[in-house]
């Protein structure tokens, strides 16, 4: 059945990883990257992970996996070594009603964390619905020579446009025209060959 792709906002809430291993490490540092506030619930904690947290908004919890760590978590991602253990964290995640990941088990998954492409604010995510993620990888790293930091920097010179045009133009057709030409390969063009302030100058006179 196909998932529903969301991109979730995680800012100051509780996201629990439990294992302290190198796959752990990556797990936690996507989550701190997105913001949360992370939980690492493990018996033995790498070195990697307690330097990755070190003055962040997070916890490390050396201890058996208790179920009452996942109170009030936003989500949980299973990456211990022991399917067992997998299993149990799961099954607690379903009965508090907690988004659960287990790495590298798709059917004990509430979600799958895609391979991402990210250039600023632009986000851009590859899914495989849990199959053979090494093939996300792979597309992402083409993306990644496709898609590059100016990408990035045109989003944010968009943005402050497309707020210009919804507070100056009431028509909604017209809007939709003049976002659509701004957003088009060639307006990336000129932007690439001109820069952000005779873009913005440019895309001014398209709004008249």
């Amino acid at each position: 059945m196909a998932k529903y792709p969301i991109f979730l906002e995680l800012s100051g809430r509780r996201a629990v990883v439990i294992g302290g291993g190198t796959v752990a490490v990556r797990k936690a540092q996507t989550l701190l990257d997105s913001g949360a506030r992370l939980v690492v619930v493990a018996e033995d904690i790498d070195k990697m992970m307690t330097a990755m947290c070190k003055n962040k908004n997070a916890e490390l919890i050396k201890s058996k996996y208790e179920k009452h760590y996942l109170i009030s978590a936003a989500l949980a991602i299973a990456a211990t070594n022991n399917h067992e253990l997998n299993k149990q964290i799961y099954k607690d995640c379903q009965e508090l009603e907690i988004l659960c990941n287990v790495v590298d088990e798709p059917d004990l998954c509430d979600f799958f964390v895609p391979a991402v492409v990210k250039r600023g604010n632009l986000q851009i995510a590859i899914g495989t619905e849990g199959n053979c993620p090494a093939y996300a990888g792979h597309i992402r790293k083409k993306l990644e020579t496709i898609f590059t930091e100016k990408h990035g920097e045109f989003l944010d010179v968009l943005e402050k446009m497309r707020l210009k045009i919804i507070k100056n133009i009431s028509e909604e057709n017209k809007r939709k025209i003049i976002l659509g030409r701004l957003t088009d390969d060639n307006s990336f063009d000129y932007f690439l060959q001109n820069g952000p302030e005779k873009w913005l100058t440019h895309a001014d006179d398209l709004t008249k």
